[in-house]
This record gives C-alpha cells, sequence and structure tokens, in this order.
C-alpha cells in the first residue's frame, strides 16, 4: 500500500499481543494514520519485554506507510493517588517502565488517567499525581506525558480543566507534560462540547494551554451532559452526537491533533467510523 496524505490523523486503540508490527498493518488496513494501544494488560501487571526486532521492523513499516504520532495508554489499575502506599507505588514502577520502553518508540505520547483520591480529597489527590510525576519525569527522555480529561465519576481526579491545571502547576518538569482531550468524558464532566465548542475551547486554552493539548479521545456519550458517568458510544450513537463531533475534528484549533477512537466497537466498526469521519473532515 502506498502512504497515503492523511488530512485527518485518527485510529483506535489495537492489540499490542502480536507487537508493534502486527499493530501497524492492523491501522493500515483500518485506513487508520495513527493508533493507540495498552503498554501492558489494561487490568494486569507486567508488560511484555520489548522486542527489538519487531521495532525495528515497525518503524521501518511506519516510514513506508505514513503512520503518525502513537498514543501507547497506561493501564486502568495505574492509580497515581491512591490511599495505599503499595498502589502508589505500583504507579511509579508501572510508569518509569513504560516511559523507557517508549524511548525506542519514536513520536510515541503516553496517556493516563490521574487517578482517583479514594476519599483523601481533590487536593490531597493532586498533590500525590504530581508528587510521582516528579519522581518519573526525566528532560532528558523524548515521550510527552499525557493527562486525560476525565468524567468525574466516583472520586476521579481531572473531572474540571482547573484539576488538570493543579497537577501541571505543581509538577518540576512541565515540558514533558501535555493533556488528552476525552470527548466523552469532558461531556459527563458538564463541558458542552456539542453547542458551545469554542467557549470550551477557549477555556481549555485560559486554564491550562491549548499548546498542551496533544491528542483527543474521539468519542460519543451514552449519558446526558453533567452525567459524571463515563459511558462511551458509537460515533453519532449517542447524546453528543455526530455533527457535534464532525465540528471537533474540523475545528482550526484541534484539527491537526490526532484522533483516537475508544467506541464500542469491533475492527469492522472501527474502519465504518474511520472511513465516515474521513469523509466529513
Amino acid at each position: 500500500m502506498q502512504k497515503t496524505n492523511h488530512t485527518l490523523h485518527i485510529g483506535c486503540h489495537l492489540s499490542s499481543a502480536g507487537g508493534y508490527l502486527a499493530m501497524g498493518k492492523a491501522a493500515v488496513n483500518l485506513d487508520a494514520d495513527i493508533f493507540a494501544f495498552f503498554t501492558r494488560n489494561p487490568r494486569g501487571g507486567r508488560a511484555k519485554p520489548l522486542d527489538m526486532e519487531d521495532v525495528r521492523a515497525f518503524c521501518k513499516y511506519r516510514e513506508e506507510h505514513g503512520i503518525g504520532t502513537l498514543v501507547a495508554h497506561a493501564p486502568y489499575t495505574m492509580n497515581a493517588c491512591a490511599a495505599k502506599d503499595t498502589l502508589r507505588a505500583f504507579a511509579r514502577e508501572a510508569m518509569a517502565d513504560d516511559l523507557a520502553r517508549l524511548e525506542h518508540i519514536p513520536n510515541t505520547l503516553y496517556n493516563f488517567h490521574p487517578g482517583s483520591h479514594v476519599q483523601q480529597g481533590a487536593e490531597k489527590g493532586i498533590e500525590l499525581i504530581a508528587d510521582l510525576l516528579n519522581d518519573v519525569l526525566d528532560p532528558a527522555k523524548k515521550t510527552i506525558v499525557l493527562l486525560e480529561t476525565m468524567a468525574g465519576k466516583g472520586t476521579e481526579i481531572g473531572r474540571s480543566f482547573e484539576e488538570i491545571a493543579a497537577i501541571i502547576e505543581r509538577t518540576d518538569c512541565k515540558e514533558r507534560l501535555g493533556v488528552c482531550l476525552d470527548t466523552c468524558h469532558v461531556w459527563d464532566a458538564g463541558y458542552d462540547i456539542a453547542n458551545d465548542l469554542d467557549g470550551v475551547l477557549e477555556e481549555f486554552d485560559r486554564v491550562i494551554g491549548l499548546s498542551r493539548l496533544h491528542a483527543v479521545h474521539l468519542n460519543d456519550s451514552l449519558n446526558v451532559r453533567a452525567a459524571r458517568k463515563d459511558r462511551h458510544a458509537r460515533i453519532g450513537e449517542g447524546e453528543i452526537g455526530l455533527e457535534a463531533l464532525t465540528r471537533v475534528i474540523r475545528h482550526p484549533k484541534i484539527r491537526h491533533l490526532p484522533f483516537i477512537l475508544e467506541t464500542p466497537n469491533d475492527d469492522a466498526g472501527y474502519a465504518r467510523e474511520i472511513a465516515m469521519l474521513r469523509e466529513r473532515a
């Protein structure tokens, strides 16, 4: 397949079980020019050893097929502001290990859920997340770490732009820190991206700075706005809607970013959504 000049950089989560080259081929088969993957089992701990031969083969394939930014996702079990010391230690070790491995994969972002403060209070949660980031971020490394905007269920940190900004403010190595905006999450948190996208992006820019926005999780939501429940829907089958999400991918301030689908789909469903959104971009 020849390299394609995509105006919309879009992809989805792919299984990392077969390695990087297998993910690259799967992405091309879906007409995706980017993709996301979990660095280890999303519900578990250990990561597979890095296969440098596979990495080299992927990097060659990536160049040949025009695959752009990758978005690595930390496991869901990683809670940087957990109440238990052992859970925070796992989060620190997992992130440090992931970032060391990702140094071998150029142009990769590392996305993580800030965590849940578990009744310690948001301020304490923010402090603990920043402490972890100060331990693991290294200005000499290449990978940018992304804080994901959250829906606000339970005791999640990251339900507001102000909470994300507070973490960044307390982090020393700010040049290695950015944000991933999840459309379902911000909608569920109360931000009206369907009817006031310009206003939401202006608020993001004022509170955090659009220069820190490096990726978008493009998802519809099963919930009404501000439900704080975090239930993803296929594009156009939720409360945000196709027209609103089309405005997201077309918006001049963010259209250059990588858009990752996390909708409830199989490969055929992702291929349909990618084709539909490419046509509308």
